[in-house]
């Protein structure tokens, strides 16, 4: 498999969010890691998709015209089974990476380690493109670590992935969506050169929170319009007690965000 030398980027702040979809515009995948996938529906018409809603404004604020989430469908026989399931394997999975330089050593990959972020995400470059095709709940994308006050970082979660477009029904194969909400990050206008200050700040033109949401927009503003940021994403808090959090978007009252892109492989911009 050939290795990729940029770093396909991540989660967390808006800024690292944004670096991390430069970074892969910049980077594209090497051609025998790209299927011909069919062309992806408009994410300008992803709201009135069966069972997509928007990221409600109320609690990702500029994210909303950003970021769609699957919806919750109806409990199925045999769901919470599954899910009970897919937790035990992401902790089984993770038992020995308590030690973050386990990870290191085993090949994960952190992405912007110097940049504050709520979460850290350390992933698995080959666990990332295995995920295109195939589920297993023993192989997280990425492994998510939060920092400690001494350096360190303490293991809290996995992220799991899919390609950008597996359709809903493969992703209720993979974790019922009765029970967790996988979300993509959609209609990402890249700031043209000389502007990507405008990506930032209180009020952003570009990138992941800017007010710039379509294409038309976004070509009349000189940049470049990006459908999806990423393929589909989940994260798993298997430590969390409280069911409602391990499948949380969320996983603490500080809002770690689940704005996830590691370097990824898997996980392409189109």
């Amino acid at each position: 498999m050939t290795r990729l030398s940029c770093p396909f980027p991540p989660p967390a702040a808006l800024l690292a969010l944004t670096l991390a979809a430069l970074t892969l515009a910049a980077c594209p995948l090497p051609a025998q890691t790209q299927p011909a996938p069919p062309t992806p529906p408009s994410a300008d018409s992803m709201p009135s998709m069966p069972g997509m809603s928007a990221a409600p404004s109320g609690s990702m604020g500029g994210m909303a015209d950003h970021m769609f989430m699957t919806q919750l469908r109806p409990l199925q026989p045999g769901d919470q089974q599954r899910a009970d399931a897919i937790v035990a394997g992401a902790k089984q999975a993770i038992a020995p990476y308590q030690d973050y330089r386990r990870a290191l050593a085993d090949g994960y990959q952190i992405f912007l380690p110097n940049l504050p972020q709520p979460q850290y995400h350390f992933t698995l470059p080959a666990n990332a493109l295995a995920a295109r095709t195939h589920f297993d709940p023993l192989r997280p994308t990425s492994l998510l670590y939060k920092k400690t006050p001494d350096g360190g970082y303490q293991l809290i979660g996995v992220m799991y992935t899919d390609r950008v477009t597996a359709s809903l029904d493969e992703l209720n194969e993979r974790i019922p969506l009765s029970i967790a909400r996988w979300h993509q990050h959609v209609n990402f206008c890249k700031a043209p050169a000389g502007h990507w200050s405008e990506s930032f700040g209180p009020h952003p033109k570009f990138g992941a929170l800017g007010s710039i949401h379509t294409r038309a927009d976004c070509e009349a503003a000189g940049g470049i319009f990006l459908p999806h940021v990423f393929g589909w994403m989940v994260h798993v808090y298997p430590y969390e007690t409280d069911p409602t959090k391990i499948w949380s978007v969320d996983d603490d009252d500080q809002g770690h965000d689940n704005m996830d892109r590691s370097p990824m492989p898997a996980m392409k911009m189109n």
